[in-house]
């Protein structure tokens, strides 16, 4: 899932723009292809193992990547960081057994869902101003898009049960995501690189999910499909992913990438159903436009607004 905070527009020519446009929506097609990407790993492989292995790569490559930037970490910036990490370490053990549980659309539209919910939630609680009636408004949407698309398989079809454990799974991961997303942005506001913050992070939860590599037995690595699905995970949608979304914000507005991001789900319910042979009825196609729509209430900002007031700014979507 990206972090909306990670740089300003430092460009604003055409072909700048161009370019920052198209590296932000390749970077919404690689996360959109996660929860594919992992239902195609060999079976008898934990979703949470499948996950934890591609951010443990990943993240290895973002901490080694981004130590041309050293800056130095006040005693309380260190804990945050390590509690950014242990939040980027929780996605993949809720994330992908969410995917597992509910399929690949349903737990990506959830997670993207509840991400702003939780991200408006952590900002109140912790003083940065009351949730705005505009955000009021595109969070009862977001739920309620969110409540159709789940609810859709169910009275579709008398046969289907909605897992609730996989929806809570996936909200979780949204809620890691917001927790990550918002001391990244932190970090970030007091000055240090976000190469370094995002690198140091991504580099402390690798170590973090190590024991669930460890323990699922890593011997399915050595297969062709088991390492295709890794390095896709790893090189793909968590480190060229993040690369891609960074250079993009240098060249385009934080309005107009957030914006681009909303493809990553658009990207994982065509995959989920062209190529795993999910089905979802007209009703979780209706939920998902809801959806959209109330992401893109939260994404576009009044010119003129108070910092405290736009309390979703960082974390429209999760990510991953």
């Amino acid at each position: 899932m990206p972090n909306r905070t990670l740089s300003q527009p430092v460009s604003s020519t055409a072909a700048s723009v161009r370019t920052g446009t198209a590296a932000i929506l390749s970077a919404s097609i690689l996360w959109g292809s996660t929860g594919t990407a992992a239902s195609l790993a060999p079976p008898g492989i934990s979703a949470a193992a499948i996950g934890a292995t591609g951010l443990a790569g990943g993240g290895l490559l973002l901490c080694v990547t981004g130590r041309r930037n050293r800056p130095h970490y006040r005693p309380s910036e260190r804990w945050l960081l390590v509690l950014g990490a242990c939040a980027v370490a929780g996605y993949p053990v809720t994330f992908y057994p969410a995917v597992a549980r509910t399929g690949v659309a349903v737990a990506t539209v959830v997670a993207l869902g509840s991400a702003p919910v939780f991200a408006g939630l952590l900002a109140w609680c912790t003083g940065r101003g009351r949730p705005s009636p505009r955000w009021c408004v595109a969070t009862l949407l977001a739920v309620s898009g969110c409540a159709a698309l789940v609810a859709g398989p169910e009275l579709s079809d008398s046969n289907a049960m909605i897992d609730l454990r996989g929806v809570a799974l996936a909200s979780c991961a949204g809620l890691t995501y917001a927790v990550y997303s918002r001391l990244g942005g932190t970090l970030i506001s007091r000055g240090h690189a976000s190469n370094s913050v995002m690198g140091t992070m991504f580099g402390i939860a690798a170590v973090l999910v190590l024991p669930v590599v460890a323990g699922s037995n890593p011997m399915w690595l050595s297969t062709f499909r088991g390492a295709a699905v890794a390095v896709h995970l790893a090189v793909l949608t968590t480190f060229l992913a993040y690369r891609l979304f960074g250079y993009g914000l240098r060249h385009t507005s934080v309005e107009t990438a957030t914006t681009l991001t909303l493809a990553e789900p658009a990207v994982a319910a065509v995959l989920g159903v062209t190529v795993v042979g999910e089905r979802l009825p007209l009703l979780s196609w209706a939920g998902m436009a809801i959806l959209a729509a109330a992401l893109s209430l939260l994404t576009f900002r009044r010119r003129t607004r108070k910092p405290s007031t736009d309390v979703v700014a960082e974390a429209s979507g999760p990510r991953r």
